[in-house]
C-alpha cells in the first residue's frame, strides 16, 4: 500500500489550516441551536473558509456541493445542509473540512442542542474518550490495527456499537487518502498497516447507540441507522511525529 508521507513543512501547512478549521468549527457549534436551520450553518461555514483564504474541502469532492456535512440524530455521516431546523435535544454532528495551501484537514464535532440528556451525554463522551486513546495509537512502529482496536474497545466496553462499512482515513494532498483506518479490529493487528512518521491522518469515531446497519437515504448521500436510533461521529487529522502524534486540528 502506497501511503504518501508528508514533509516537516507539509505538516506545518498542515497545522496552519487545521488551527483555522477548528476556530471555525467552534462557532459553528456556538451558532447551532434550535430554530436554526442547516443551511444556515452551511452559508456560515462557507464564509468563514473563505475568509481564510482556503476553501471548503468537501465542495472539491465531485457531486458534492457543500462545506459540511451535517448529521441529527439518525444520521451518521454525509446529511447534506438543508432547510431542516434543529429541535431542542437533537443530537446534530457537523462534519467540516478545508483545502488551504493545497493540502487538505478534516474533523468532526458531535453534540446536543439545548436540553441535556444523561443517557446521551454518556453517549458523547464515550466518542471523545474513544477518540482521544485512538490518538494515543498512532505513534510510529503501531500499526492501524492498534487505533481501530482502541476505537472498539471504548466504544464496546460501554455498550455502544461501532459502524462498520465506514471509516478514518489518511488526508493531505487529497480529501481521501490511505490507509483507511476502520473503527473496529476485523483482522489480526499484524495485519494492518504499520504507522510511520510523516503520514496524516483523520481519525474518525463512528459509533451507534443501536444496531450498525445502515442505509442510504433518497438525496443518495446521507447514511443513517437502519433502526432510527442515534448516531455520531468524532474526528480530528493528525500528523504522526517523532514521540507521538501531533493534533493537528482541535477543539
Amino acid at each position: 500500500m502506497n501511503i504518501p508521507l508528508k514533509t516537516s513543512e507539509e505538516i506545518r501547512i498542515m497545522r496552519q489550516g487545521g488551527e483555522k478549521l477548528s476556530q471555525i468549527l467552534e462557532k459553528l457549534v456556538r451558532f447551532t441551536r434550535p430554530g436554526v436551520k442547516l443551511i444556515e450553518i452551511e452559508k456560515l461555514a462557507w464564509s468563514l473558509i473563505e475568509k481564510t483564504g482556503g476553501k471548503p474541502g468537501f465542495a472539491l469532492v465531485p457531486g458534492y456541493n457543500w462545506a459540511t456535512c451535517i448529521n441529527i440524530n439518525d444520521g451518521i455521516v454525509h446529511g447534506i445542509p438543508d432547510q431542516k431546523e434543529i429541535k431542542d435535544g437533537d443530537v446534530v454532528s457537523i462534519d467540516i473540512g478545508i483545502f488551504y495551501k493545497g493540502l487538505n484537514t478534516d474533523m468532526c464535532r458531535s453534540f446536543q442542542v439545548g436540553k441535556k440528556d444523561p443517557g446521551t451525554d454518556k453517549f458523547l463522551k464515550t466518542g471523545k474518550k474513544a477518540l482521544k486513546q485512538a490518538i494515543k495509537q498512532a505513534k510510529v512502529g503501531n500499526r492501524i490495527g492498534h487505533i481501530s482496536k482502541a476505537i472498539q474497545d471504548t466504544i464496546e466496553g460501554a455498550g455502544f456499537t461501532c459502524i462498520r462499512n465506514l471509516t478514518g482515513h489518511g488526508v493531505g494532498k487529497k480529501l481521501h487518502e490511505p490507509p483507511q483506518i476502520p473503527c473496529f479490529l476485523d483482522k489480526k493487528i499484524k495485519e494492518t498497516p504499520l504507522i510511520e512518521k510523516g503520514m496524516t491522518l483523520a481519525i474518525e469515531v463512528i459509533y451507534a447507540l443501536g444496531s450498525h446497519t445502515n442505509y442510504t437515504k433518497i438525496d443518495n448521500w446521507t447514511i443513517a441507522t437502519s433502526d432510527g436510533k442515534i448516531s455520531t461521529v468524532f474526528e480530528k487529522t493528525i500528523a504522526v511525529i517523532n514521540d507521538g502524534s501531533l493534533i493537528l486540528t482541535d477543539f
